[in-house]
């Protein structure tokens, strides 16, 4: 499984997965204005870039050329492999106990 968790670990990276999440095949301009402006992230576009490509190699975002531009789009199956791993039972309503 290529290192999902290093790729969590950064906030920057889980902001422009949160950016992906909320709206597919964002260029590398549309992530460095969203997070300027919704976020305060003032980075240059290598350093977004250089995020872009930890969460590629994670297999968390997919990049698509279209002539000269390039697309990202968030892909959640590594999360997924995660929950498959660590499955959690839910209670039942007769097991929770409420405060």
């Amino acid at each position: 499984m290529p290192d999902v968790y290093r790729a969590l670990d950064d906030e920057t990276r889980r902001t422009v997965l949160d950016l992906l999440a909320e709206r597919d095949e964002q260029t590398l301009f549309e992530l460095c204005g969203a997070l300027a402006m919704r976020h305060g992230v003032t980075m240059t576009r290598q350093a977004i870039s250089q995020h872009l490509a930890v969460l590629e190699e994670a297999g968390l975002v997919r990049a698509e050329r279209r002539g000269r531009t390039k697309v990202h789009s968030f892909d959640p199956a590594p999360l997924a492999a995660i929950v498959e791993r660590w499955r959690i039972p839910h209670p039942t309503r007769a097991e929770r106990t409420d405060p």
